[in-house]
């Protein structure tokens, strides 16, 4: 047994698979070989990243290779360990699957030998942010705590620290939820339910049959923050055992935590109980109604957690936002610059539309992920001055989007910049939020927003260091 009492997956001496050689799956095999287990980690990427971590792991003693996977190996495992960008849908999956051969997500890897009490955050949009924030919040508060999972840390550099942190909280994504088996958190957070990934599932259920499994192993002592305001949410929690917190934009009597008509944030854990004030909404540094909904979510989780309704409320206030997150790129010639470069999807792209009052240049493209664009023409024909696209998913947004606003196509991020530079007026928002994967033409988003600034800056004439003063 691990040192938390729950049984590994393997032992001493057995053999473990690895699939894929990003951040997380680098991570697994570490953890496994010190572990014991003989590792053999592949990936069929043979990428600079992937080469670099197959230099890496091997001077470690460590077999790993790119550009195939050994599949006689692989089905020769006593356990199968996969990193989030496996596909749901890849070959190598199907094939470990239909061979019966255990597989797990490397944060149930983790979760056997970590003893840090959990906060597991999942949604569709605004994880990150949310989950950042509950971090902020902990640690404002003086609690021992770290951020991990599909944020950046791999939960397994975790449990290879020399001392574990009291709390640990962990944004979950919907492939790694796929493969948990006896992860439980001590809090769990649904943020929000909308289409996304339909590229790499087969249908919406299948999505959403992978978010519901964070209540897989609920108990009487298990604690849910959810979006009071998202039916769905609500209805996807409704069999889990334990208690229910909500977060709502209205004013609830439940225990939770919500807005009232005059902009502040409150909370209350027990029904009933007297309101405990946190901060103005207008106080929040964050950008939109959405992100009001994260505080809430992130304030109550930390409640929870044993932090004070004051020290909440300071470390809401003082927590700027993420990169690529309607993140402020600066105000040149009276036109402010928004880099949204983590809006990937439909529904992230039009809670960003919906974010703003004044009229805005909406820069859309990438790589189209399955949804239909449509969504946005609301929030359009509502804001846009007009629309440019770019990438490959560019035909399809003109077809779908040519009614709600002007329309026209850039054929790289420059030229995007240039063309949204001459057709914004002054007052107005020039909003890079995508609503597609950076896949096309970026190895991911976080390179596409930065490239996104770094044009923003070199057309509008500014330094580095003025980018975000506007």
């Amino acid at each position: 047994m691990a040192g938390n009492g729950r049984p590994p997956l393997f032992d001493p001496g057995d053999p473990v698979a690895v699939l894929g050689l990003g951040v997380s799956g680098t991570s697994a095999a570490r953890l496994v070989h010190s572990l014991g287990g003989q590792v053999y980690a592949s990936d069929a990427f043979e990428g600079p990243r992937q080469q670099e971590a197959v230099e890496a792991l091997s001077a470690e003693g460590i077999a790993a290779e790119v550009g195939r996977h050994d599949v006689g190996r692989i089905l020769g495992a006593r356990l199968v360990v996969t990193s989030p960008g496996i596909a749901p849908s890849a070959e190598i999956r199907r094939t470990v699957s239909e061979a019966g051969v255990p597989t797990v997500a490397e944060i149930e890897v983790a979760y056997r030998h970590l003893t840090s009490r959990v906060i597991g955050i999942t949604g569709t949009n605004g994880k990150t942010t949310t989950t950042a924030l509950c971090g902020h919040l902990l640690e404002q508060a003086g609690l021992d705590a770290l951020t991990a999972g599909n944020i950046g840390r791999p939960l397994s550099d975790v449990c290879m620290m020399e001392r574990q942190p009291d709390w640990v909280v962990v944004e979950l994504s919907s492939f790694q939820l796929a493969d948990l088996r006896a992860f439980r958190p001590t809090i769990g957070v649904l943020v929000n339910l909308a289409p996304d990934h339909l590229d790499w599932y087969p249908s919406l259920e299948r999505y959403y049959q992978d978010k519901a499994r964070l209540f897989a192993n609920a108990g009487a002592d298990s604690r849910w923050v959810l979006n009071g305001d998202d039916a769905g949410v609500l209805a996807m929690a409704r069999p889990a055992a334990g208690r229910r917190y909500l977060a709502s934009i209205e004013a609830h009597e439940e225990a939770g935590a919500w807005l009232d008509e005059e902009g502040n944030l409150f909370q209350r854990l027990e029904a009933g109980a007297s309101p405990e004030s946190w901060i103005e909404a207008r106080n929040l540094q964050l950008v939109g109604a959405h992100n009001v909904m994260n505080a809430l979510l992130a304030g109550l989780a930390a409640a929870l957690a044993g932090c004070d309704a004051a020290s909440i409320g300071a470390g809401l206030a003082s927590f700027q936002g993420l990169p690529h997150r309607l993140q402020r790129v600066g105000e040149f010639d009276d036109v402010l610059w928004i880099n949204d470069s983590k809006g990937t999807n439909v529904s992230a792209t039009k809670v960003a539309l919906n974010a703003f009052r004044r009229p805005l240049v909406a820069l859309l493209g990438g790589r189209h992920k399955g949804e239909s664009y449509r969504a946005l023409v609301p929030a359009l024909r509502d804001n846009a001055r007009a629309v440019i696209a770019f990438g490959e998913a560019a035909p399809q947004i003109v077809r779908e989007l040519g009614d709600a606003a002007p329309i026209d196509v850039a054929g790289s991020v420059p030229q995007l910049v240039r063309q949204a530079r001459r057709i914004a007026e002054p007052g107005d928002v020039v909003l890079f939020s995508p609503a597609c994967s950076s896949y096309d033409m970026f190895p991911d988003y976080r390179t596409r927003g930065r490239t996104f600034e770094r044009c923003v800056r070199e057309a509008c004439g500014v330094s580095e260091a003025e980018g975000g003063a506007g």
